[in-house]
């Protein structure tokens, strides 16, 4: 159907979903299944009488159209007043509290459902409101101001996710006393250039920085159905970047290496949730690991701006922290600061030290932002070391390591039953048993991956790991829709994890969408100039799916040098040779895919494609290079 045939109409649109829904499903799934039945029935009941509409309804979600703002509005009004009193019989832990976002605005109509961003901009209100509370538009807020006795916030003008321009936001005030008033929020109204006060050279980076923030977000941010024809590469220099080296190990005991590392790798996962930072992959600045460094050097062979190294001693009851922090294009330090603590004020000291590198990189972020990224989900500290000691073992990248590392993760588990991050890193452990061939029983492995996956996102719905890790687990079993919004969720919590952008780019070839797939893994080889030689291979089958030979023929070749013995190279690099013409280096490839799989047959390969065009187009280019 030509676009110029879909049916537009002005319509109020009313989203809603359950705050802490994984939460209450991890607790009791058969008593949040029935209270959520119930509570639906009151909310369509409700749509109704108000001459509303349902448009859908899966999981925990409701959108609902309204021919009338004024109606949508009484109708959520009524339906949180009504779903308060049905809490009001329910323990606090058990309270199933709906947020509610309405807007005013244009839509596409097909087939019974709804689509376009008056549609896009209501969900968004959904997730700035409160459990228990509405969120509406200016839109909205224009018509139902003077024609309902209630009160509003005035949340300012706000960024979302995916939607171009600025919404203004207004909470309602159901408060009989607050009827008729209109309030501002201030730290919401306020810009972002007078939040923090910096001094010198600070504050002229800071404005530069947040300059750069706000072009990069207007001009860069993906929609899930994007073009990236035309795109440039991405550049380091378009947010401020940072490597954060391996601090140092001064405590005299070797052992103790783990400690320093899991710091080094506490302090990049924090830094990275921040959306305004480029931050340097962790598996890419341990390459430096007991290695003079000239920061010139990793200035050039990096692209960073920034650079922090320190160093970490840990005895007794005691643990020092020293840090300093560098501008690797001037060669110069900027700041340095030393922390003496006790080991169980451990988490207060990360905290203070990444906000101070933060501050000095003048990185604006509101106080809702900052709380989020520095939460820590345990306040067991020997739960916190089995941690970091799972993970020492997970980077030794072998089957025995393995095995040790889930013991670790597991007692961290029996410590503190309720940690998010053991329960997600505990998940990886079966991931890697899956991807390596450490397990005779893969699928096994993948359906254990999961359910640990979903207990870490039951106890923490922001637990980035725990999204990717089910990311994965649905990109293998081919439920690429899904895989996509894991890992979208997932970037969107650590916009610099570059296991999740890598299987973005993954799960975006295979499912058709070979612009975006480039993308993702050109931004995690940016960050990550050691991603697996897996991803190296998925980015080259993009490229030739692009007919973007050449380019195909380079990264594979890239890949190639560091596993010389992996076939599916060979298999690409002929079909990517023949296909530009390279007649000579296609056959040799071809004779080298036989060397290593005799039996190989060109009918079997690329079956992981969603679309036949895709898979179509690969074993042309085989069958050209002379394979059969």
């Amino acid at each position: 159907m030509a676009p110029e045939n879909f049916k537009r109409k002005l319509v109020a649109i009313m989203s809603a979903d359950v705050m802490g829904y994984s939460r209450l499903m991890g607790q009791d799934d058969d008593t949040t299944v029935r209270t959520l039945k119930a509570y639906r029935e009151i909310m369509f009941n409700l749509v109704n009488h108000y001459y509303g509409r349902v448009v859908d309804s899966p999981g925990d979600n409701i959108l609902a159209e309204f021919a009338s703002i004024i109606d949508a509005v009484k109708c959520a009004v009524d339906i949180q007043n009504e779903l308060k009193s049905q809490n009001a019989a329910l323990p606090d832990h058990r309270k199933m509290k709906f947020r509610i976002g309405i807007n005013l605005g244009d839509v596409i109509e097909d087939e019974g459902r709804i689509y376009g961003d008056g549609v896009n901009i209501a969900a968004r209100l959904e997730g700035l409101s409160k459990g228990g509370g509405i969120c509406i538009s200016r839109t909205a807020f224009e018509q139902v101001k003077s024609n309902l006795s209630l009160g509003y916030e005035d949340l300012g003008e706000l960024r979302v996710k995916n939607i171009k321009d600025p919404i203004r936001a207004y909470r309602i005030l159901m408060d009989s006393n607050a009827a008729g008033k209109v309030i501002s929020d201030k730290k919401f109204g306020a810009k972002p250039g007078r939040r923090i006060a910096m001094i010198g050279i600070a504050l002229l980076f800071g404005l530069g920085a947040l300059a750069v923030y706000q072009f990069y977000f207007k001009s860069k941010q993906l929609p899930q159905n994007a073009s990236f024809k035309n795109k440039p590469p991405i550049s380091l220099n378009e947010k401020p970047s940072i490597a954060v080296l391996p601090f140092k190990n001064l405590s005299g005991n070797p052992e103790q290496a783990y400690f320093s590392d899991g710091i080094t790798n506490d302090i990049i996962t924090d830094l990275s949730k921040f959306q305004e930072l480029w931050v340097i992959a962790s598996n890419t600045v341990f390459t430096y690991k007991d290695k003079p460094v000239k920061i010139k050097d990793l200035h050039r062979d990096l692209g960073v701006r920034y650079v922090l190294e320190g160093s970490v001693q840990k005895t007794g009851g005691k643990v020092r922290i020293n840090v300093q922090l560098i501008d690797a294009a001037a060669d110069h330090h900027i700041w340095a600061q030393r922390y003496d603590k006790d080991f169980r004020d451990l988490f207060k000291l990360q905290n203070e030290l990444v906000q101070s590198i933060v501050a000095r990189l003048a990185i604006q972020i509101n106080g809702t932002e900052r709380k989020r990224i520095m939460k820590k989900n345990t306040d067991d500290l020997q739960a916190y070391d089995y941690l970091l000691r799972g993970w020492e073992y997970i980077y030794r990248n072998n089957r025995e390591g393995n095995k040790q590392a889930r013991r670790m993760f597991r007692q961290a588990i029996d410590i503190d039953p309720s940690y998010s991050s053991a329960y997600a890193a505990l998940a990886w452990s079966h991931i890697f048993d899956f991807f390596y061939g450490w397990t005779v029983f893969p699928e096994k492995s993948l359906e254990r991956a999961h359910d640990l996956a979903k207990k870490a996102l039951s106890l923490e719905e922001t637990n980035a790991l725990a999204h990717s890790a089910l990311g994965i687990v649905y990109l293998r079993r081919k439920q690429y829709d899904i895989a996509i919004n894991e890992l979208q969720q997932a970037i969107a919590l650590n916009p610099n994890d570059t296991r999740s952008q890598s299987q973005l780019g993954s799960v975006m070839l295979y499912s058709g969408r070979k612009d975006a797939a480039i993308y993702w893994l050109e931004s995690a080889l940016r960050l990550n100039p050691h991603i697996s030689f897996g991803e190296l291979m998925v980015l080259g089958q993009a490229y030739y799916l692009s007919g973007r030979y050449e380019d195909a023929i380079t990264i594979l070749n890239k890949g190639l040098a560091g596993n010389p013995n992996y076939v599916g190279y060979y298999i690409m690099l002929a079909a990517a040779y023949a296909r530009a013409g390279r007649t000579e280096a296609a056959n040799r490839s071809a004779r080298d895919v036989l060397r290593l799989a005799p039996f190989f047959e060109v009918g079997s390969y690329g079956t992981v494609f969603r679309n036949p065009e895709d898979r179509s187009d690969i074993i042309d280019g085989l069958r050209k290079a002379g394979l059969k």
